[in-house]
């Protein structure tokens, strides 16, 4: 089973989720960071053909679904608008670090054609 495990930090502290690397060449990213309190999220891609547009764009959306579901817990006041600039920072992070540790050209793909800064395709070829 393929599966992403996404977590962020308090956008205050950092305003980043950090991703980790395949593991144990099951097919699972895990996402982690620096302390075991941090709120985490599981995203399943084990159904879907990464190779093909239409597998990448669903799990793109699973991930910035899940982004967004990590990152939300720390929009304490949504009229504040620095914190608010920090939610989506964290949320954005987020998605371009579960993209690319999954390293798949349609996935990077898929980022591209929705964010102003592209990543590399090359980021794949790890």
């Amino acid at each position: 089973m393929k599966t992403l495990l996404a977590s962020a930090k308090h956008p205050r502290l950092v305003t980043a989720a950090i991703f980790g690397a395949l593991a144990l060449g099951c097919g699972a990213v895990s996402i982690a960071a620096d302390r075991s309190d941090v709120p985490q999220a599981v995203v399943k891609f084990g159904d879907l053909n990464l190779s093909n547009p239409q597998g990448a764009a669903t799990l793109y959306n699973r991930i910035v679904f899940a982004a967004h579901e990590v990152c939300k817990s720390f929009d304490t006041n949504i009229r504040d608008l620095a914190t608010h600039a920090q939610v989506n920072a964290c949320v954005h992070r987020a998605i371009t670090d579960a993209v690319t540790k999954v390293g798949q050209a349609e996935l990077i793909a898929a980022y591209n054609t929705r964010n102003r800064q592209p990543l590399p395709i090359t980021v794949a070829a790890r």
